[in-house]
């Protein structure tokens, strides 16, 4: 999936949306699923390791899916529903891309992805460059979009959100939970894994909404008739995504993973950064991000993806309350680390080991 990893985000306008869904949280599951443990979402990441593309499928009009192999005999690092890795690119960009396959298959990662003609590049370098033979340095898997333990699922895909949800289509129904899928596209010919998810479903758990045939979707309608208390899994454009957490119903829980992160840039203050071991102090504007005021003091600090979600751009915090946004690091880490490209001082001043 593009790179993304989000469970609503507590900046600018999100904020409204996530108090609105905390007041919707907090219960606990009618009763567990055993095969459904409720995950560590806070695993550190893994190791950097190479891969070689096995396998590269056409999945969808513009979507291309890649099997992604270890040396002969090696066994991957575990997984779960809503994991992803991070695919560094031949370029040296990192992107973030969901598992689509089977977790009990250690012998290889499925991702797919889809070419965003006006996007960053990223896309476009796993659809030319990444041939079959070809080896890639990947690193994780990582788990923010955890799929917890529940009587009843909805889950609602946009498009290439469709592939964190797959995995836990499986395992919802491998478990014997009560569910159901809203998976919505342009065409159908746009949306990847479309005969699987129906395959997975059969009659009367998937509803399939292209958009040449039913127009878009009302957001009141697909919760209509679902079990109270269900938890409910979103991934897809932001419109889709800010259109269900409105029509939540109460009692439900919500559990969105973004392709991008939420703007972040109202009301924003200006703090000072004191570099430790450069012996200087930068002040960070209001409309600029940590990162940008660091490169003027240390124009070859480390970044990649600016927004949050790869990780390059990691640094020690000695000093100072931080207003995290970003979407990678466990709480764990947030103790005494930011990521500089999105997350700001939650007082006058951050003091980093840079």
């Amino acid at each position: 999936m593009p790179g993304f990893r989000t469970v609503l985000a507590v900046t600018g306008a999100a904020l409204l949306v996530r108090r609105a869904v905390r007041r919707r949280m907090g219960h606990a599951p009618l009763w567990p699923m055993p095969a459904l443990d409720t995950p560590i979402s806070g695993r550190p990441r893994g190791r950097a390791q190479l891969l070689t593309v096995a396998g590269r499928t056409v999945v969808a009009d513009g979507v291309v899916r890649l099997r992604l192999e270890p040396r002969a005999g090696a066994e991957l690092p575990p997984w779960e529903p809503g994991a992803h890795l991070d695919l560094v690119l031949p370029s040296g960009a990192v992107r973030q891309y969901s598992l689509c396959g089977d977790p009990a298959d250690r012998s290889a990662y499925t991702v797919a992805t889809r070419l965003i003609e006006d996007g960053r590049g990223g896309s476009r370098e796993v659809h030319e460059q990444l041939a079959e033979g070809t080896g890639i340095e990947v690193r994780g898997p990582r788990n923010r979009f955890p799929l917890v333990s529940s009587h009843a699922y909805v889950f609602v895909a946009g498009g290439i959100g469709i592939t964190p949800i797959l995995p836990m289509l499986r395992a919802a129904q491998a478990a014997g939970a009560e569910w159901r899928l809203v998976y919505a596209g342009r065409t159908r010919a746009s949306m990847p894994f479309l005969d699987e998810v129906e395959r997975i479903g059969g009659a009367g758990r998937v509803t399939v909404l292209a958009e040449d045939e039913t127009g878009r979707p009302d957001p009141a309608a697909l919760f209509d008739g679902i079990p109270p208390a269900a938890a409910v899994y979103c991934c897809g454009p932001e419109g889709l995504m800010d259109a269900v957490a409105a029509a939540l119903p109460t009692g439900s829980t919500l559990h969105l993973e973004r392709f991008t992160p939420a703007a972040a840039t109202e009301g924003n203050a200006p703090f000072e950064l004191e570099l430790r071991r450069s012996r200087t102090t930068v002040t960070v504007a209001a409309d600029e991000t940590a990162l940008t005021a660091v490169r003027r003091e240390l124009p070859d600090i480390a970044y990649s993806c600016a927004q949050g979600f790869c990780g390059t751009c990691q640094q020690r915090v000695v000093a100072g309350e931080v207003e995290h946004r970003d979407e990678l690091l466990t709480d764990e880490e947030r103790r005494d680390s930011m990521l500089i490209c999105v997350s700001r001082a939650r007082g006058g001043k951050l003091t980093l080991d840079l």
